[in-house]
């Protein structure tokens, strides 16, 4: 495989930052996984955090050096995800149980797999163009479907944050799944929260992003949202990801895992309350840090015998 990758997640206006980013790849297979948490203090991020961190670990105990599965790695890690975040819920007795939207895309071979639930979206941009996009699970998208606004008229909907798919909460998430889908040389997937969509209009997304060099075009997209999103703009993150053939010229900066040992996993995902840009009056204290890091990993633990055989 050879890719290169950008990952970024900034607070906008926000005390803390609820998003989650990571990326992890063996020599055959690379994982990326967006997160929006949604709650009260701390929880949201947690939810996010726990979600992250157990498809991450999925995948490291999974990809020797690749996923047998894709669709069905992708459905169990996030099935149970969110039964790690509901039950993280119970043994903390929160009276409203932390969520998070999610997508999650999985690439070997030169295939493309991926899943979402929520308002966290992918982008496949090709020669310029959307050539395919996940369908917010949102009030405001059946709307849209329905005919009874449109689509510059969503862009300051009150409705616009209600969405109806989720991890954690309290119904089983509708996670949708994309087909297997081929990747050529130049094709670029676009993963981001709603901090960076929901500020911006139209095709923005893929007009900043289609043929630029995305480690320089991926933070001047998430400025001009956050700028967009003015005093109430919300946590904004991205991943972004452009693939090479065997046959590109080298990319700078580009990730080539032709010489990676079979038996090798590497990952990127920010600690939990560390990562990201801080911002003053950050409520969160070391020894909270510490503690949900003990409490994530403990929701973690029961559901991480994953069975990759």
């Amino acid at each position: 495989m050879k890719f290169t990758i950008y990952q970024e997640s900034r607070p906008g206006c926000r005390p803390n930052n609820q998003d989650r980013v990571a990326y992890s790849y063996s020599r055959e297979s690379l994982l990326m996984v967006v997160a929006d948490g949604m709650g009260g203090h701390l929880h949201g991020e947690i939810a996010a955090q726990i979600a992250t961190q157990y498809l991450i670990e999925s995948f490291q105990q999974a990809a020797q050096p690749q996923i047998r599965d894709e669709l069905m790695f992708l459905s169990r890690s996030l099935t149970n995800a969110h039964n790690a975040i509901v039950d993280y819920a119970y043994d903390k007795r929160l009276p409203d149980a932390p969520r998070t939207t999610i997508v999650a895309c999985l690439v070997q071979n030169s295939v493309a797999y991926w899943a979402h639930a929520g308002d966290s979206r992918l982008y496949l941009i090709r020669r310029g163009r959307t050539a395919a996009q996940t369908r917010d699970h949102s009030r405001l998208q059946l709307m849209i479907d329905q005919g009874l606004i449109t689509e510059d008229e969503a862009l300051h909907h009150p409705a616009r944050n209600r969405i109806f798919s989720c991890l954690g909460g309290t119904h089983s998430p509708q996670v949708e799944f994309s087909s297997a889908t081929p990747l050529f040389a130049n094709d670029l997937i676009v993963m981001c929260t709603d901090g960076v969509w929901g500020n911006l209009e139209g095709d923005e997304v893929v007009d900043y992003m289609a043929e630029a060099n995305i480690l320089e075009a991926s933070p001047r997209l998430l400025s001009r949202a956050e700028a967009r999103g003015g005093l109430t703009c919300d946590n904004l993150s991205i991943m972004s990801m452009r693939w090479h053939d065997d046959y590109a010229d080298e990319q700078p900066a580009s990730i080539s895992t032709n010489t990676m040992p079979l038996d090798t996993i590497t990952t990127k995902m920010d600690g939990f309350g560390r990562g990201g840009r801080q911002t003053e009056g950050n409520p969160l204290s070391e020894n909270e840090i510490e503690a949900a890091i003990k409490e994530i990993n403990q929701a973690i633990k029961k559901y991480s015998r994953f069975d990759s055989r």
